[in-house]
């Protein structure tokens, strides 16, 4: 029998979608250029998220210094740490995805490594951008976090791969064992590069197509490795507050850290970022095994509300919800977040949150949120 999963309709109706073959390669290949949150950046890392740059497919790879291309690698992806990720897509009918595929994807990453200076990247993001009628400016300043500028970020872009710090993703409608213990065993030895397999599976019927990506090969080992390698330190409570302190007035200073310390109890943590400018703690509340970051504070002065992950998890996948915490968060003094923010990360400013009264409705607005996750 088929391996299903079932929607439950407005109407109350259940509707069994069954697994099904993509035609072809190419049809997986184009909903990861189209869809690039098939790569699910919260289950690479649950505490802070990829966020991916489309920079191109089909990107050929030379083996010598000014030769030709050698090798076409899927897609390039680039992530909001400027961390060059590689694609490469086979379906599990293909033979090669046991073993050849992996030898194909080191020699790729080596080689990116060996002769791709950043102005490679920078001319392949352009040339993709113009070919799609996109203004390359434009959208890699709407990709950027507030404060992180396109040379920051092609710098930081450009210390990672000198670092041969790349994430290698092997995706398929299925992974098969002998792939993932791969995966696994690589994931576990290489640092500062990340090896990981990523499955998309299709379920169809009555007219409905669903896709269900799950990662493999993060082993706890790994997740602790790179944890403790990771080039940027992460932000301490002191040396956040005082980055927070030298740009913002003391008032501001003593909103963030009333809501850390209103915060803390009711989280299972606080997690400090590890950007390379701004800093940045973002409260976690693990329940039924999932991890739901509730905001980030950063030392820009900002709080940014994470409604673009919320849409990934239960409760707040339903619109209807998140609507709802729209509302709670607007009918706060000072703030207007408009309706299409239920899908983006807006950023409320703590100046805002001087107010006592607007506040204490901000709290209140976080504290429902917990009851919401907590209830299921």
């Amino acid at each position: 029998m088929s391996e299903a999963i079932y929607l439950l309709d407005r109407n109350g109706e259940l509707i069994r979608l069954t697994k099904s073959a993509y035609d072809s390669e190419s049809v997986l290949q184009e909903l990861l250029a189209k869809y690039p949150d098939l790569l699910p950046g919260d289950q690479i890392s649950s505490a802070s998220p990829c966020q991916w740059l489309f920079i191109a497919r089909e990107v050929g790879i030379p083996c010598e210094e000014e030769g030709g291309n050698r090798w076409s690698l899927d897609h390039l992806f680039l992530d909001q740490e400027g961390i060059p990720t590689l694609i490469e897509v086979k379906r599990s009918t293909d033979t090669r995805i046991r073993r050849e595929v992996v030898g194909q994807m080191l020699d790729y990453a080596a080689n990116i490594v060996s002769y791709w200076p950043i102005e490679t990247v920078i001319s392949k993001f352009e040339a993709a951008c113009e070919q799609a009628g996109n203004d390359p400016d434009q959208l890699l300043s709407k990709f950027l976090a507030e404060g992180v500028t396109a040379d920051d970020f092609w710098e930081r872009t450009k210390t990672n791969l000198r670092a041969g710090k790349m994430r290698m993703i092997f995706v398929a409608d299925e992974i098969p064992d002998e792939l993932k213990t791969v995966v696994e065993f690589l994931n576990e030895q290489m640092d500062p590069a990340e090896v990981i397999a990523i499955e998309v599976p299709q379920f169809e019927g009555q007219g409905l197509k669903t896709l269900v990506p799950r990662v493999y090969g993060q082993t706890s080992m790994s997740k602790s490795k790179k944890q403790r390698s990771g080039d940027n330190p992460r932000w301490t409570e002191g040396r956040f507050f005082e980055e927070l302190a030298s740009h913002n007035n003391p008032e501001c200073v003593k909103v963030a850290r009333d809501i850390l310390e209103w915060i803390q109890p009711k989280v299972t943590c606080i997690w400090w970022g590890k950007g390379k400018a701004n800093g940045s703690f973002i409260p976690t509340l693990t329940h039924a095994g999932t991890d739901h970051g509730l905001f980030a504070v950063w030392t820009l002065g900002r709080v940014e509300i994470f409604f673009y992950w919320y849409a990934s998890k239960a409760p707040f996948e339903s619109e209807t919800k998140r609507l709802e915490l729209l509302d709670r968060l607007n009918a706060i003094h000072g703030v207007s977040l408009q309706a299409d923010s239920i899908n983006k990360k807006p950023q409320i400013s703590i100046d805002v949150l001087k107010n006592a009264q607007a506040l204490e409705k901000f709290k209140a607005v976080f504290e429902w949120y917990i009851e919401q996750i907590r209830a299921m």
